[in-house]
């Protein structure tokens, strides 16, 4: 029973001689993928190591990263947009607050110039004129306001044969804007006032995504658009504008906002910012 291949002693006995090492060389010396296997680790860089390696570095800079943008803000938040937002308002109104600093002044420059300026009735007659048809100059009259405004942002198709609404149909576009002023205008109307604001001849009615800058301020809907003339030829007008009629086709389906109403007697407001012209010059 000594001699037995099968003893535990045996097995431990012969795997711990000389002889056995010898004969387990002998075995392997061939193409065993075992032996090839243990060799080639041993002698380089295994590549599951490469790629530990290269995530732990690639997390790192992600973090790194992460903590320089934030500055021990929470980056997860709108904070950033919030401020820019209150940002642009806060500038918005200060520029209101100028117009209205500048129309007083130049109310003061126009009644010290009136006191004595050496010109004759006919040509202050003349000056008046210009300055009303300017529109520097209050204006009274009869007067209508239309008002547009963003649809419902859950509008869904509300006739048959449409598809339904992109957030593009759903909000009061520049081209909007610009298709009422210009039927206005058509429609034999002395002065028009878009918010808060008289507009002149060198006016840009402008959006940039959803909100109007008009001179320097910033608007949100509902816009309201008031125009100084004749009513009902103001109100053919618009309903002739082809722009309108296409707009109206939204207004009908997807609901966007419009309405229009008779003001009776107002009195528009004159331009109280700046009439230079801004223009770019080459550098030289």
């Amino acid at each position: 029973m000594s001699n037995s291949a099968d003893s535990p002693e045996a097995g431990s006995g012969d795997s711990s001689g000389p002889g056995a090492g010898t004969a387990g060389t002998t075995e392997s010396d061939g193409s065993s993928p075992l032996a090839t296997g243990d060799a080639s680790a041993r002698g380089g860089v295994r590549p599951v190591r490469v790629l530990t390696v290269g995530v732990f570095a690639l997390a790192g800079l992600i973090f790194f990263t992460s903590f320089d943008t934030a500055k021990g803000t929470n980056i997860r938040t709108d904070a950033s947009l919030l401020k820019l937002s209150d940002l642009i308002q806060e500038r918005s109104h200060k520029n209101g607050q100028l117009d209205e600093s500048n129309g007083v002044l130049r109310d003061d420059v126009e009644a010290l110039a009136e006191r004595d300026d050496g010109s004759t009735e006919a040509e202050d007659a003349r000056l008046t004129a210009l300055e009303k048809n300017a529109g520097t100059q209050r204006l009274k009259g009869q007067a209508i306001t239309v008002t547009l405004n963003d649809a419902p942002p859950n509008a869904t198709a509300k006739l048959p044969g449409y598809p339904e609404p992109q957030p593009d149909y759903l909000v009061i576009h520049q081209q909007d804007l610009q298709a009422v002023v210009n039927a206005l205008w058509l429609g034999g109307a002395k002065g028009i006032k878009v918010m808060d604001q008289r507009l002149i001849s060198t006016s840009a009615v402008r959006c940039v995504g959803n909100t109007l800058i008009l001179q320097g301020r910033v608007y949100s809907p509902p816009y309201k658009i008031q125009a100084v003339g004749d009513p009902e030829k103001l109100q053919k007008a618009l309903a002739e504008s082809k722009a309108i009629q296409n707009y109206m086709v939204y207004v009908n389906v997807y609901g966007l906002g419009w309405k229009v109403t008779e003001d009776g007697p107002v009195t528009l407001p004159g331009y109280s910012g700046t009439v230079d012209l801004q223009y770019a010059k080459p550098v030289e």
